[in-house]
């Protein structure tokens, strides 16, 4: 694994250990030699992450849409500044660029980035780990709702399976060193043929 992307927020939240996570994070990814992939941001938590990984000697790619960095919150001082004409342009790069993909916390834009990543893996477009960093029960609330679709007859076990999740940074990249897809059909029931 030598790129990790990491989805997070823009906006520093409301708790000091989020803040905290994301340097932690983005120190663990420089500890071990891993480059950070992330939306390139000098903001909230996507700042945090990028300046600790540069601190601790890191690699940091970001990937940011010209609409942003014309806002003047595309950070300056990253090792590569990729930039984008929109939102999907980003997703699509941040995929092609990384092994695997991280969510700290975030907002919606946060959210959607790992759903489509987890999707992708669910159809077989990638064997690539996805994983959250549960900083204070965070993700909480989306565990449950994903192990109640695995109820409901959503998703398939194998593939609720594919979400990882930790409190630290360094558990998290554990479990991704140990990471195996499962091959599992993403339809539940399939269709009846005519």
């Amino acid at each position: 694994m030598q790129r990790v992307c990491v989805f997070l927020g823009s906006n520093p939240g409301n708790k000091p250990d989020y803040r905290k996570a994301a340097q932690d994070m983005g120190a663990e990814l420089a500890r071990r030699g891993i480059t950070t992939v992330y939306g390139g941001s000098n903001v909230g938590l996507m700042g945090a992450l990028a300046d600790s990984a540069l601190a601790a000697g890191g690699q940091v790619i970001g990937v940011i849409p010209e609409a942003l960095q014309r806002k003047e919150i595309a950070h300056t001082g990253l090792t590569e500044q990729h930039i984008v004409g929109s939102m999907h342009e980003r997703k699509a790069l941040m995929a092609d660029l990384s092994d695997a993909f991280i969510a700290l916390p975030g907002g919606m834009g946060t959210l959607e980035e790992l759903c489509e990543m987890l999707t992708w893996a669910q159809l077989g477009f990638h064997k690539k780990p996805c994983g959250l960093l549960d900083v204070d029960g965070y993700y909480a609330s989306l565990c449950t709702f994903l192990d109640n679709s695995v109820a409901q007859g959503f998703i398939h076990p194998q593939h609720r399976s594919m979400l990882l999740s930790a409190p630290a940074p360094a558990e998290l990249l554990d479990q991704f060193g140990a990471y195996v897809a499962p091959v599992v059909n993403k339809w539940i029931e399939r269709p009846q043929a005519l």
